[in-house]
């Protein structure tokens, strides 16, 4: 909507203005200004954006009458009565078919600024300080018209509402009444075509039932007077008993004390203020909402969060049991190793002992026995169990996640403005819900432990220092332990060699002992160290990618919290200049 017209009042406002109203001014294009900055960072609805600018731009404009209300109350009968002639066009039809600006001329004449929007001049000597604005009726068929009429109410200086005596306060009328109201103007009430009515006593009584009406609506007993614009068009005409019975004489009374030279000012310098107390206020409760609705966003994540660290420490807890089963088959093995010297290193069986091959070979069979069997399948539990552990735990997340949008979805119904932060925030929840959904739907069970236990294998193999290639975990035990026995066994009969006079073969024993011990103890520190690294690492790494899928929402939800606290914090101070403000302004005015 390109603006009505941006006459420079700073030369008349200058004549008008006393220092503290001057410095009024000033204060307010500041603080207004503030506010334009706020409501950009918060991402405000254009349309409120729209309605602050063309506020701030009222301040320099000539005082703005808007006439409004249904299309049959009369407002064009109004407006050419309170002009003194037949300016704009009547009818019992919507004869206001777009704006229409009226404003001073030496000639009555139409300029059609754009389709909706017509300028209209008259030598009304009214029109030499003031603008009216003729909108088409609240309740016209064209909806087109009342949002054109809507953008000119946040610009307004007064509002005239002029509601029919026949059909007075009607339902759309309260419904544009309550947009009104939201932008903190300056209401008169006028109830046209009086001359209807019988007598005085249905006057009164109609008078009373819009009062009532607006002073429940409004919050505040609004002006209110009873006319006859037709009666009062014809009394000016010359009629004076038309224009006593017109009611209009009070009218005009009222609007040349309103609107003299202080009162135009006055209201010039309170309107900007209601306008940006509205929005100060709106906006205000928008940020609370949201930031009431990420509450239970940091909550959803801190949940998760929480989760995630007692799936971790559970996982760890639950992991070192079952390592303790594991560790117990290696050091079982180690104190089968030991009887097995106790068995073997003697005198009645040195001949045995001088034969490598059968020391190698009983080894194996007495003290490797069934051990990596058990290992491998212990191990198989154990990638099972982190397994299903992990899949539970995304399932837990998408979940979390379903449950959160389908609340958003319940929440976000019938909120003004903020379509930015919604969409945003919708878009990563459901983002992060179909990343968290499309891991559970396409787990691969089977994949995932052959993953895990191919890790597991090479972290064992490494550790042992043998190939992993085409070698179950088990054989890579045996190998391992396989080993650590030929070296045992090399010992072993070097000792027997040395003790061929059997006087020293019990020290030599103890020696070959020890040395086995260690070696166990080395395979066993090494396939033990290997599987716990292995199955920490992959701990961690099961916790670090449900915790990347979150991220994004993540830190939306930190971002817009920290962002619009500190909006709702701006937009408190600004209600606090403003409201000061006000006061200034009221002080001033008394």
């Amino acid at each position: 909507m390109a603006r009505i017209l941006h006459l420079s009042i700073a030369a008349m406002l200058s004549k008008i203005l006393t220092p503290d109203q001057d410095e009024l001014l000033k204060e307010e294009r500041r603080v207004l200004s503030r506010l334009r900055t706020a409501l950009v960072r918060f991402d405000a609805a254009p349309e409120h954006q729209e309605a602050l600018e063309r506020s701030i731009e009222q301040l320099d404009e000539l005082f703005l009458l808007v006439i409004v209300g249904e299309f049959n109350a009369g407002k064009s009968a109004f407006i050419n009565a309170l002009l003194g002639s037949r300016i704009v066009e009547e009818g019992v039809t919507p004869t206001t078919a777009q704006i229409n600006v009226l404003q001073y001329g030496e000639t009555v004449e139409r300029k059609v600024r754009e389709s909706n929007l017509h300028v209209i001049t008259a030598p009304a000597p009214l029109l030499r300080e003031i603008h009216i604005v003729d909108t088409p009726g609240t309740n016209a068929i064209n909806r087109e018209h009342e949002a054109i009429t809507a953008h000119f109410v946040p610009r307004s200086d007064l509002v005239l509402f002029v509601t029919s005596a026949d059909r007075p306060f009607t339902e759309t009328e309260r419904a544009f009444l309550e947009q009104v109201r939201a932008w903190g103007k300056k209401v008169v009430v006028v109830i046209n075509k009086v001359d209807i009515l019988e007598t005085e006593r249905d006057v009164d009584v109609v008078r009373a039932f819009v009062g009532d009406s607006a002073r429940a609506l409004l919050g505040f007993s609004p002006e209110i007077f009873p006319v006859s614009a037709r009666l009062a068009l014809r009394g000016k005409g010359g009629d004076a008993e038309a224009w006593g019975r017109s009611g209009f004489q009070a009218l005009e009374g009222y609007i040349a004390t309103t609107l003299d030279a202080p009162g135009r000012v006055h209201l010039k310098l309170l309107n900007p203020l209601g306008v940006g107390a509205s929005l100060t206020e709106r906006h205000s409760g928008f940020a609370r909402d949201r930031l009431a609705m990420l509450k239970d966003d940091f909550e959803m994540l801190d949940e998760v969060e929480r989760q995630l660290a007692v799936y971790q420490q559970d996982l760890s807890r639950d992991f070192e049991f079952r390592m303790a089963d594991i560790d117990r088959i290696l050091l079982e093995m180690e104190s089968r190793g030991q009887d097995y010297f106790d068995e073997t290193m003697r005198i009645g069986r040195v001949m045995d002992l001088l034969n490598r091959s059968r020391v190698q070979q009983g080894f194996e069979q007495q003290v490797i026995a069934a051990a990596p069997q058990e290992i491998e399948r212990k191990v198989g539990e154990l990638v099972d169990w982190l397994v299903d552990a992990d899949l539970r735990q995304w399932q837990a997340v998408t979940h979390h996640l379903a449950e959160r949008r389908r609340q958003y979805r319940d929440r976000i119904v019938g909120e003004e403005g903020g379509a930015r932060f919604h969409y945003d925030r919708t878009r990563l929840i459901e983002s992060v819900a179909r990343e968290s959904q499309k891991v559970v739907d396409s787990y691969d069970r089977r994949k995932e432990a052959q993953e895990l236990a191919d890790g597991a294998r090479n972290a064992v193999a490494a550790a042992a220092a043998v190939g992993a290639t085409a070698l179950g975990l088990g054989t890579i035990v045996t190998v391992a332990a396989t080993t650590a026995a030929a070296d045992v066994t090399g010992i072993i009969l070097a000792s027997v060699l040395a003790a061929i006079g059997f006087f020293i073969l019990p020290a030599k024993r103890q020696k070959a002992k020890d040395e086995m011990r260690r070696k166990i103890a080395d395979v066993r520190l090494r396939l033990s160290t290997a599987l716990r690294e292995q199955f920490l690492k992959e701990i961690n790494r099961s916790v670090q990618r449900i915790s990347e899928g979150v991220a994004p929402y993540s830190r939306f939800v930190r971002a817009e919290g920290d962002k619009l606290k500190a909006v709702e914090q701006e937009l408190r101070e600004i209600g606090t200049e403003l409201g000061s403000l006000r006061a200034r302004v009221e002080r001033l005015a008394a």
